[in-house]
């Protein structure tokens, strides 16, 4: 175990590496100067982080995971489709309504929409949509028809807000499908899906194992705009106090006090839920549930280490370094934030996950190097979009519309097995470092730019910008595949064909 351990803190270590490398060498800029009480906690709040990161990769390889194929097994072997879709309902809001990343986001709107009315309405939501994707998989549907029917919904949805005067909403909309697929929800519901894809998904169930997490992140949204078209009054939204000295102290207690409580209310809903479906139905040996039980003790610090040093140390200076930069052109201002995103996706926890089951499910196929590479790309434009966006002051829709649309053309043209995992790898990419460092990066740019009152309007959204990119990036690397299949098809045909016939030999 100490071995295992290491490797993961040695991956976690190259993971953060370069998002504290460029915030420290920016610091040595004129372009931006943190204080030495700044500094000091964001280098400690780094070193958490690797921790943090190292600590939940290994647990979710011991207990998320194998939970997760376990239960989505032993609930497609009992043939109820009726006790596997409610059971699906109520897990879908109960790890939802516990999901730390979606309290990061409603605590930083929490004087424009209720908490826990946000929280409520995402995870129904959820619920709804995990019910849908499972019966996608049991009933075999293409997840490209599914996906073209609810976007077309989503959008019909929007355009409503806008005619009501709801366009604040919008963003915040978006980035409610982002944040929902945290770090706990995130292993979960894949090793959920590849175990009732396995049990129930036919002949294609390395493609059907995929999904469940893009379904997810649909749900969220719908509901989000829901909530604001039938809202009453106009949206008003203060910018949080993101001081590091506001954070120390009292408060740094307070702050670890309330991550804790979070994780273990997350944590907690998930092993009860295993622990009733293992008294029911599971009935897994001892000693696999020990080693469930140690991964659940390393989820639960690897968490409280990571949500603590980004609430701490990444957030404010995430703030801070967003209003330095804002003085500087549109131009220099998007050439960081692309520089930014191509780091920033290596650090978020559940990457890893769906990396390492992605190469496991196409035996390679899909190879972790090119699927960070992808990600990293498109997680890079889609931050420079969203800080241009801000600069230029223009509705989110000018990107999601032509985004979406082309990310749901591509899904005709390359293998449904891409499509399902560029979908899926949009809601992962949209973490809680995302949330806690790009979008007060964000928030500070909009602050300095356009004033607190477009905060709501321009600086969010970004979190769905970064869910909304890797569904392009991953199906054009889908597309060159079957593109470079074809070539060396054809090259390989015509070398049959003009051959000469002294080369050709005759069986008699």
């Amino acid at each position: 175990m100490p071995k295992v351990l290491y490797i993961k803190l040695r991956e976690a270590l190259i993971s953060v590496l370069p998002v504290t490398l460029i915030v420290v060498l920016l610091n040595l800029t004129p372009l931006v100067h943190f204080s030495a009480t700044e500094t000091a906690v964001f280098l400690i709040s780094a070193l958490f982080l690797v921790l943090g990161i190292g600590l939940f990769n290994l647990g979710a390889d011991l207990a998320m995971t194998p939970m997760g194929v376990q239960v989505g097994t032993g609930l497609s072997k009992s043939r109820s489709i009726t006790v596997l879709l409610g059971v699906s309902f109520a897990f879908g809001l109960l790890i939802t309504v516990a999901e730390p990343d979606l309290s990061v986001l409603a605590t930083q709107i929490k004087d424009a929409v209720e908490p826990i009315r946000l929280i409520l309405f995402v995870g129904v939501g959820v619920g709804l949509f995990l019910v849908l994707a499972i019966l996608r998989i049991v009933t075999k549907t293409g997840l490209s028809r599914m996906l073209m029917l609810f976007y077309m919904l989503m959008f019909a949805l929007a355009s409503l807000a806008l005619v009501q005067g709801k366009a604040d909403f919008l963003p915040l909309a978006f980035d409610s499908g982002g944040v929902t697929t945290g770090p706990i929800t995130v292993p979960f519901l894949m090793a959920l899906g590849a175990g009732i894809a396995t049990t129930l998904g036919g002949k294609d169930a390395g493609e059907n194992s995929f999904g469940l997490v893009a379904l997810c992140s649909v749900g969220p949204i719908l509901a989000v705009l829901a909530l604001g078209i039938f809202s009453q009054g106009s949206v008003v939204y203060q910018v949080p106090d993101y001081a590091v000295e506001s954070r120390l102290g009292a408060a740094l207690l307070q702050t670890v006090l309330s991550v804790i409580e979070e994780v273990a209310l997350a944590l907690g809903l998930v092993v009860a839920f295993f622990v009733l479906l293992q008294v029911l139905c599971l009935r897994l040996p001892r000693r696999q549930l020990v080693r469930i039980g140690i991964g659940i003790g390393y989820t639960f610090f690897g968490l409280v280490f990571f949500l603590s040093a980004v609430s701490v140390g990444f957030m404010p200076i995430g703030f801070k370094l967003g209003q330095a930069l804002a003085g500087h052109s549109p131009v220099l201002l998007a050439g960081f934030g692309f520089l930014l995103g191509l780091v920033v996706v290596l650090a978020e926890p559940a990457i890893h996950v769906l990396n390492r089951q992605v190469e496991q499910i196409t035996n390679g196929t899909v190879s972790k190097r090119s699927m960070t590479a992808a990600l990293s790309v498109g997680v890079g434009v889609s931050i420079a979009l969203s800080l241009l966006r801000i600069c230029f002051d223009f509705s989110i829709l000018y990107y999601l519309i032509p985004g979406y649309f082309i990310s749901l053309a591509l899904s005709f043209f390359v293998p449904r097995l891409y499509t399902a995992i560029a979908f899926d790898s949009g809601g992962v990419a949209s973490g809680p470092l995302t949330s806690s460092f790009i979008l007060p990066l964000a928030i500070g740019v909009c602050a300095a730019l356009q004033g607190e009152a477009s905060v709501l309007r321009d600086a969010f959204g970004i979190v769905a910008m970064v869910a909304m990119t890797p569904l392009i990036t991953i199906q054009v690397m889908g597309f060159r595949a079957v593109v470079a299949r074809r070539v060396r098809d054809s090259i390989q045909m015509k070398r049959i064909l003009d051959a000469d016939d002294e080369q050709i030999i005759y069986f008699m």
